[in-house]
């Protein structure tokens, strides 16, 4: 296997592009991301590359996300890697959506922030048994980014502000059911399928979703949230965090009364100002084009190493690992809603 951190093949009329870091969960740097972009660009002008499939390599992650580590350590060098990789990184997620040929995104593992903006991005997005989907960036202090802001809030029922909000995991069967995957599909086929991707495009272009329904099925699991939907959609409906927390704490439904308490304790771990940041963004974002969310999550981004929490959030999870985070303000009560509107106050879209 190659040393080479993104791993380009071409059979039949596949290209392949293989993220081949599984000592790292596959998670994105720079030298990744522009490897992929690359790819897509020269596979754009050759006449024999008809479908691009993204996957992952080793057995628990398709991506896990971005290196926040290695963007926290840009940071405290004070060079500007962490702003260079976030405009790569989004210009990569945005020629994903806008690739003018099919692209098909095999979700296995975690699939977890800066891997969700790269399966987002696909034209078909196959989940498996193992895949766990999230937006976890609140627990480090940070906004669901990657384009987020333009996927979440048009999610069902307010699914996508509870996801984007706690940062919750999902399985194949609520990715399904939230519209955050478009077939389900056994890993012991997927050598079967690339066979049969590459049979059928070596003869030129096919119908690639009656392909997959050749070998789609069922996930063995049920949606988890189908449930908890009406509950979800009722409280994170919610215009403020702060009546989001209420309506939380006042829920009684024997249904939802254990469900609320956990996502409390959920938000009650998270940043404030990540938690109210990343509410105001879905809600702007559920009014702007997929371009207008890119350029407002980069805005942000511009800002928030100086004025947010996640150097922070990453030296507590991930560098010191003492999981204590010392969050400013550490009480919602204490946050002075002006922070969170200064993020915002300066952003023009087109």
């Amino acid at each position: 296997m190659s040393d080479a951190k993104v791993l380009l093949v071409r059979r039949g009329g596949v290209g392949y592009l293989t993220l081949n870091r599984p000592a790292g969960l596959n998670a994105l740097d720079l030298e990744m991301v522009r490897s992929l972009h690359g790819a897509l660009r020269d596979w754009e002008q050759d006449p024999s590359v008809r479908v691009v499939v993204l996957r992952g390599n080793g057995p628990k992650a398709f991506c896990a996300g971005g290196d926040v580590r290695a963007l926290y350590e840009s940071y405290q060098r004070g060079d500007d890697l962490h702003q260079t990789f976030f405009a790569e990184e989004y210009a990569l997620d945005l020629a994903l959506h806008r690739y003018p040929k099919p692209v098909l995104a095999l979700a296995h593992g975690l699939v977890l922030g800066g891997g969700m903006g790269l399966v987002q991005g696909a034209r078909l997005r196959i989940v498996s048994e193992r895949t766990r989907m999230a937006m976890p960036e609140t627990a480090i202090g940070y906004f669901p980014d990657v384009g987020a802001s333009h996927f979440l809030p048009r999610l069902p029922d307010h699914l996508g502000f509870y996801l984007g909000l706690t940062g919750v995991q999902i399985g194949p069967a609520d990715a399904l059911a939230a519209g955050l995957a478009d077939a389900f599909i056994a890993e012991d086929l997927n050598e079967a399928l690339e066979r049969r991707l590459e049979e059928a495009t070596a003869q030129g272009p096919t119908d690639l979703a009656a392909l997959l329904q050749e070998f789609a099925t069922a996930p063995g699991e049920a949606a988890q949230l189908t449930e908890l939907r009406p509950a979800i959609d009722q409280h994170f409906a919610a215009a403020t965090v702060a009546e989001l927390r209420t309506g939380l704490e006042q829920e009684d439904r024997p249904a939802y009364r254990d469900w609320a308490q956990t996502t409390l304790a959920t938000l009650d771990a998270r940043s404030p100002l990540a938690v109210a940041t990343a509410l105001e963004l879905l809600r702007q974002g559920s009014g702007l084009s997929l371009e207008q969310c890119f350029a407002l999550e980069l805005h942000l981004d511009r800002r928030w190493f100086e004025k947010g929490e996640i150097v922070e959030g990453v030296r507590a999870m991930l560098v010191d690992k003492d999981r204590t985070p010392h969050w400013n303000p550490a009480r919602w009560q204490e946050l002075d809603p002006r922070r969170v509107a200064a993020f915002f106050t300066d952003f023009r879209h087109a």
